[in-house]
């Protein structure tokens, strides 16, 4: 059965909950990605030090990256593999880490926004590679809550009446993406199925697997991929060798999804991006590396 503890509670005594804030984390991802897990480096920190040894950290379902990037800027990792089956956010990846990062970091820096040269990008049909990773961060940034996804639009007043310019910090995009290129050679990148690489690497025990899939209740809005087989991820979590951290909104479906499979599991505070707070879940092989 699942500890349904919080993850700040040790037997008996119990420290209140303390919610993380992001201000003071570093911000390592050229996106501004809707469930992302800037809030939780903290414990990510702590989960990626349980032993000395040289670490292989998988992202099944990489999204932001955050994860990934915090690895390895801060050498929590020596080695990071990356997968993302969406073709969007894939495609910024893969130029980053496999591609032109100067002609990405560049074009973003020298891009003149504005509604017109906008719509002009983001509607050409035939895009390549690199075409396709600006446009992406373009949409990105100027979408509705960073969700660039079919149904979401421009923002229309934005930050101080700014608009779509609000949240386009070219020069930080600039300054993060050719920082990424300066860490990029202990990433690996692949466009895939989080499935399929789970699957393939079950028997791994050498591999770290920081899992945070399309979640049950927001991820239709947010995420073009967003219907998944939960179940189906949270058996092939159950019979992973490695070490994991699965990430899930805490639902009635999620911890009985924990009990059903026997997964240890403790809930973690955060606020959402409309400053609401709520309980998320973090299920681990072990959790002595919190003590």
């Amino acid at each position: 059965m699942g500890e349904q503890l919080t993850l700040f509670e040790t037997q008996k005594k119990t420290t209140k909950p303390k919610v993380v804030n992001v201000a003071s984390v570093p911000q390592r991802s050229p996106f501004r990605y809707p469930g992302g897990k800037t809030w939780l480096v903290p414990v990510i920190r702590r989960w990626l030090k349980q032993d000395t040894n040289n670490k292989h950290l998988c992202e099944p379902f990489v999204g932001g990256g955050i994860v990934s990037l915090t690895a390895a800027f801060e050498n929590l990792a020596s080695k990071i593999t990356m997968i993302e089956l969406d073709e969007e956010v894939a495609s910024v990846w893969e130029v980053i880490i496999n591609g032109d990062t100067n002609w990405l970091a560049t074009t973003i820096l020298e891009f003149d926004l504005t509604i017109e040269n906008a719509k002009r990008v983001l509607s050409k049909n035939k895009k390549s590679i690199k075409e396709q990773a600006f446009s992406t961060i373009l949409k990105n940034r100027i979408f509705h809550g960073g969700i660039i996804t079919k149904g979401s639009g421009l923002i229309k007043n934005g930050e101080n009446g700014k608009g779509i310019k609000s949240r386009w910090y070219a020069k930080t995009l600039h300054d993060r993406i050719m920082a990424i290129n300066l860490v990029k050679n202990k990433i690996d990148f692949k466009t895939g199925d989080a499935f399929d690489f789970l699957e393939k690497n079950i028997s791994d025990k050498e591999k770290y697997f920081f899992i945070d899939p399309p979640y049950t209740k927001a991820g239709k809005r947010l995420y073009t991929y967003f219907d998944i087989d939960h179940e189906k991820l949270f058996k092939l979590t159950s019979r992973l060798s490695g070490k994991y951290m699965l990430t899930y909104d805490d639902t009635d479906e999620i911890r009985r999804l924990t009990d059903k499979y026997n997964l240890l599991y403790k809930t973690i505070p955060m606020r959402t991006t409309h400053h609401i707070q709520k309980n998320e879940i973090i299920i681990s092989d072990n959790f002595d590396w919190w003590v």
